[in-house]
Parts: structure tokens; C-alpha cells; sequence
């Protein structure tokens, strides 16, 4: 087994054994994240009705993010405006889901950037 085979695999580890203890709701849903080596991802979801309350991404930011899609700056903007989406819908707190990925880097920037727009988590 190489090398990446091995990360992809200890990611899923992590991710399956978070998603076995948190569960969205329509009061306190689930802020799942997903990170490419080019863009982030994030959407709010409902487990128990299994809708997407809000999303929101560096594709769809692209022409308002100053910088590039990929860095800590864009992932900031996007835990910013997914923040905003749920605050417009009278959400106020969330389940932070990291998706198997380490608290680090682009994922803490998107999670402070929420936190900044008054998520709580």
C-alpha cells in the first residue's frame, strides 16, 4: 500500500468515526466539510430530513475572493458566507463535521471564519 493510498484510507478512518457521533438537526445541523486541492467546500445539513440548509464554496465565491481558490484567505470567505446563509435562516449554531481532514490549515481558517460571523459550534 502506498503512501496515499494510506492517508486517503486514515481520512476515512477519522471520517466515519466522527459522522458515528454527530447528527445534523433542523435546529443544530451538521457543517460538513469538503477540501480538493483546489477548492472548499461547505454545506449545512439536516441529517434527519436530509436536506442542505446552506452551501456555500470557493466555486461559487470565485469572482468576489481576492486571492486564489486554494489558501487560507478564500477558505475564511467561505465559512464567512455559509455563516451568513444560516444566520439569514435563523441558525445560530452548528455540529462542526471536518470531514476526516486535520483541524489545520484551510479547515481551522473556514471554522474561524464562521466563528467570526457568529456561528457557534
Amino acid at each position: 500500500m502506498e503512501n496515499s493510498e494510506k492517508r486517503a484510507l486514515a481520512r476515512k478512518n477519522r471520517h466515519n468515526r466522527i459522522r458515528k457521533r454527530i447528527s445534523g438537526t433542523a435546529t443544530r445541523p451538521r457543517l460538513a466539510i469538503f477540501s480538493s486541492s483546489k477548492h472548499i467546500y461547505a454545506q449545512a445539513i439536516n441529517d434527519l430530513d436530509g436536506i442542505t440548509l446552506a452551501a456555500s464554496s470557493t466555486m461559487e465565491l470565485k469572482k468576489s475572493l481576492k486571492s486564489s481558490s486554494g489558501n487560507k484567505d478564500s477558505a475564511k470567505d467561505v465559512g464567512k458566507d455559509v455563516a451568513e446563509k444560516l444566520k439569514k435562516i435563523s441558525v445560530d449554531s452548528v455540529y462542526f463535521d471536518r470531514g476526516g481532514n486535520l483541524y489545520h490549515g484551510r479547515v481551522q481558517a473556514l471554522a474561524e471564519g464562521a466563528r467570526e460571523a457568529g456561528l457557534n459550534f
